[in-house]
This record gives structure tokens, C-alpha cells and sequence, in this order.
């Protein structure tokens, strides 16, 4: 399982710690991961992730997830965002 979130696609960034005397030490800067249920109203069911937390407060502020993606492009969204929206623009459509 990568460290990549979801919905945003937030990664992995590699980078420096520098000391005072300028030494230089190679780190990875992990993202905020945390395994989450989020209920989508369109499908009715509630549906698992894996996302960053910063994209939970995205998500919130957009007004839910289904909100949420319909706005994302698909480049930053999983195989299964991907897929999960494809299924609530399917459904939104029929109704």
C-alpha cells in the first residue's frame, strides 16, 4: 500500500535535514495518513479510505464527499475515487 492519499493525492516528499552547522541528512516528510469511513449520500452506503487530513477538512468544507469529487480532476484521485465517482455522476444522472 503506497503513502499516497486518495482523494488528493498528497505523497511522499524527500528533502534535507539541515543542522546548524549545514550538515546535511537525507529524510522523507511522510503525509498524514489516517484510514477513514465517509458516507456518501448519492449511493447511500458509506464507503473506506485511506486519506490525508487536510483532505478530510477539504472534504467537509465542499459539503461531503460527493461534493468533493465531482469538483477533483482525476489525475489526483485513486483507481477508486476514480471509480467511485464514476458511480455517483452514473447515478446522479439517472435521478
Amino acid at each position: 500500500m503506497s503513502r499516497r492519499c486518495e482523494l488528493t493525492g498528497k505523497a511522499v516528499l524527500v528533502g534535507n535535514l539541515v543542522s546548524h552547522s549545514n550538515h546535511k541528512t537525507k529524510t522523507r516528510f511522510l503525509p498524514n495518513l489516517v484510514k477513514v469511513t465517509l458516507s456518501s449520500e448519492t449511493l447511500g452506503r458509506s464507503v473506506r479510505l485511506r486519506v490525508a487530513t487536510a483532505a478530510l477538512r477539504s472534504v467537509e468544507h465542499r459539503g461531503g464527499l460527493d461534493a468533493f469529487l465531482l469538483k477533483a480532476s482525476d489525475t489526483q484521485l485513486s483507481i477508486g475515487a476514480r471509480a467511485l465517482k464514476r458511480e455517483i455522476t452514473k447515478k446522479q444522472a439517472t435521478a
